[in-house]
């Protein structure tokens, strides 16, 4: 289903690499190591039902959640190791509601063999007669995240709490015998704990200490004058919440739920952020790319690291080691290398001997960033090769045999079950090939090059011209207008939404737009998406194309994308109900909001405003869609660093809703989530502004 369900892929492709977590300062292809020049962070992000609380100062990174309502639950995740600490308790009769008495502090105690164990303390309230501890996990935060979503741990990792005085303590070394986790409570004032139940006394609330701690090793922050540039928009959250995702090592995707390197969000965030980023921080998320490539080039899509790591190479029948093993499933990530580096390497404001020294230098797991590169750009024009040589539907790029998931939307039913997606074929592929030619035309890849890759590599240019010429129009969809009418009606009944606005902005003509994929025999899934944005940001589609997304964007829900609280990023009124039902603004990837794919929206919108060979009246209709989606994304600007959020109607208004705060949605929102940071890079007020990211054709 969602991202903490990829680890039990059966076809998922597991590839390991040398540790990346021994050397935090040596040397890479971002040049040499400095000291640590970012600033403390102390800041709190509170969404619905949970309280998300930051700290970084020194050694210390640490996210305090603190969840209220009738099954509430605590829980730190720290960066260092993607660890973290966790109790559950039992469901209660009332809502519980959790207050944070001032900021964590950080913390270190050594544990029983002298070995320092890093994390918070920090005090809390319940407004709760009694609380039950059910269960802690201690442990990575992909256990943590499992035990939320399935409610099972691996055996070996439960506790039993011992009691000391008027304190609760869990504690245990890693798998492996490294230092582990600890994780207390302590009972302040009047509260009352024994090992089974936690009871306040004549305040009538519950005080208590909590203290979260982990072994793994720090990460390097990556801050201050090494991360943002003069250009980046004075958003103090979004520079807060970068802050806390960025490491000399890697970026973290997200907190708390993915608290370490996915490769999809380092190399979209930093595509979107780059105009707001300094030379070091770019060139340091190209290298945790570049580090994790499979040998055939692949771009990981996550890794495994600490006890996790330990976990599944125990599983998979090898050693008992925190060796790091690299997920390999996802296919879209392959292709936003290229028109990254190419836009970094090529771009006027890096000098060349700059690029020529990234080239040349040293990638955290050893080898040339320019050979590992090298390797990522063969491999995509042989896999885009098939369809170059015959333009079928079939012969695009499909996501792995035996998987629903390959490219963003990286749940179960996000490309409502088809197989070959929008954004890879029509976008990314053909960013990429034009990358790969424009830097073999550029000379710097020579060094890297031998002859039969480079004969590989000066196909790009003749697949690019057939990419971009056969692969859109197989996505075309229209229905006719009487039909359209019929399911706007139907589908905004059942919905509960007004259809009145919807019905006027389709009128009585055909509905055109993209389908969100192809089925295996190639057929369009009609259901309307956001992915769109990819193709504005990446490419240079025709008129009659761009006339298609913006008219898509634009239309009021349910015939189009747009709410006054956000774009959605699907929108299956056309699909039928048994559709409708997967995409449901309970769904990770149904009829909800996704902040960054609005930030790649604005993104694409300014590229396309600053093409000059547009006519009038379409560049007034993409000005128009711009200040019309900032107007939304204004709308719900609590939500902003968020992974998503959903929404009700009532009373005659769409009202923006945390994701994850019912029962119905299908899992929990990060607060703060590294490509909702991108808005960093997107002036408000100007168009036409944002650098291209591809060859004008």
């Amino acid at each position: 289903m969602l991202k903490h369900y990829l680890c039990c892929a059966a076809l998922l492709v597991v590839t390991l690499l040398p540790a990346l977590q021994g050397s935090a300062q040596a040397p890479s292809a971002s040049g040499a190591a400095t000291g640590n020049a970012a600033p403390p962070l102390s800041f709190r992000l509170d969404e619905g039902r949970n309280i998300n609380s930051f700290i970084r100062q020194g050694p210390v990174a640490a996210h305090l959640l603190l969840r209220s309502g009738n099954q509430p639950r605590m829980l730190v995740a720290f960066p260092a190791g993607n660890s973290g600490v966790g109790l559950w308790f039992s469901k209660t009769d009332t809502p519980v509601r959790w207050t944070l008495v001032g900021a964590p502090r950080p913390a270190t105690i050594n544990d029983a063999k002298g070995r320092p164990l890093r994390g918070i303390e920090a005090e809390v309230q319940a407004n709760a007669p009694t609380l039950n501890p059910a269960r802690a996990v201690l442990s990575s935060v992909r256990v943590l995240r499992d035990f939320e979503a399935l409610g099972t741990m691996p055996d070996e990792l439960m506790l039993t709490p011992q009691l000391e005085n008027r304190r609760l303590v869990w504690a245990r070394d890693r798998l492996d015998g490294a230092a582990g986790y600890r994780l207390s409570i302590e009972a302040l004032s009047d509260t009352k704990i024994t090992a089974s139940a936690i009871t306040a006394g004549a305040k009538g609330s519950i005080q208590l200490k909590l203290i979260a701690l982990t072994g793994e090793r720090p990460l390097t922050p990556l801050g201050g004058a090494a991360l943002l540039s003069a250009n980046a928009a004075r958003d103090a959250r979004a520079r807060e919440v970068l802050s806390f995702l960025s490491y000399r090592e890697k970026y973290l995707a997200g907190s708390w739920r993915f608290d370490t390197y996915f490769g999809r969000d380092t190399l979209m965030s930093l595509t979107l952020l780059a105009p707001a980023l300094q030379p070091p921080a770019i060139e340091r998320g190209i290298d945790s790319v570049l580090t994790r490539l499979a040998p055939n080039g692949e771009v990981a899509h996550e890794e495994d690291i600490g006890e996790f790591a330990i976990l599944r190479n125990a599983k998979e029948g090898r050693e008992r080691t925190a060796r790091p093993t690299y997920d390999y499933g996802m296919v879209d990530d392959d292709f936003m290398l290229a028109p990254l580096a190419a836009r970094w390497l090529l771009s006027s404001d890096t000098p060349r001997p700059r690029a020529q020294a990234f080239l040349a230098a040293q990638i955290q797991s050893g080898g040339r960033a320019g050979d590992a590169l090298v390797r990522n750009l063969e491999w995509v024009v042989q896999r885009t090769a098939a369809f170059a040589a015959d333009p079928a539907a079939t012969k695009l790029v499909s996501i792995k045999p035996g998987r629903r998931t390959g490219q963003w939307r990286d749940s179960e039913e996000g490309l409502g079950r088809g197989v070959y997606p929008y954004d890879v074929n029509v976008a990314l592929v053909p960013a990429a090939l034009d990358a790969i030619d424009r830097l073999l035309v550029s000379g710097l890849l020579t060094d890297y090059l031998k002859e039969p890759q480079q004969r590989t590599l000066k196909r790009a240019r003749q697949q690019w011209e057939v990419w971009s010429q056969w692969a859109a129009p197989l996505f075309a969809v229209s229905i006719p207008s009487e039909r359209a009418r019929t399911s706007i009606t139907s589908y905004a009944a059942a919905l509960g939404v007004p259809a009145a606005s919807a019905l006027e902005a389709v009128g009585n003509d055909v509905v055109s737009f993209n389908a969100l994929s192809l089925d295996e025999q190639g057929h369009p899934v009609p259901v309307m998406h956001s992915d769109d944005g990819f193709a504005l940001l990446f490419d240079t589609p025709p008129p009659d194309r761009l006339e298609r997304a913006v008219a898509t964007l634009t239309r009021p829900f349910p015939s189009g994308l747009s709410t006054p609280i956000g774009m959605l990023v699907a929108n299956p009124v056309f699909a039928g109900p048994e559709v409708q039902a997967r995409f449901s603004n309970g769904a990770y990837h149904g009829t909800v909001v996704w902040s960054w794919q609005q930030a790649l929206m604005v993104a694409g919108l300014d590229r396309q405003l600053a093409r000059a060979d547009l006519s009038a009246g379409l560049r007034a209709r993409l000005a128009s869609a711009r200040t019309q989606l900032w107007s939304a994304i204004d709308a719900a600007d609590e939500l902003r660093s968020s992974e998503l959020w959903s929404w009700s109607f009532a009373d005659g208004r769409y009202r923006p809703e945390p994701f994850g705060i019912r029962s119905a949605d299908a899992d929990e929102s990060n607060a703060a989530q590294l490509w909702s940071t991108v808005f960093l890079a997107l002036p408000k007020n100007a168009t036409g502004t944002y650098s291209p990211s591809a060859r004008p054709r």
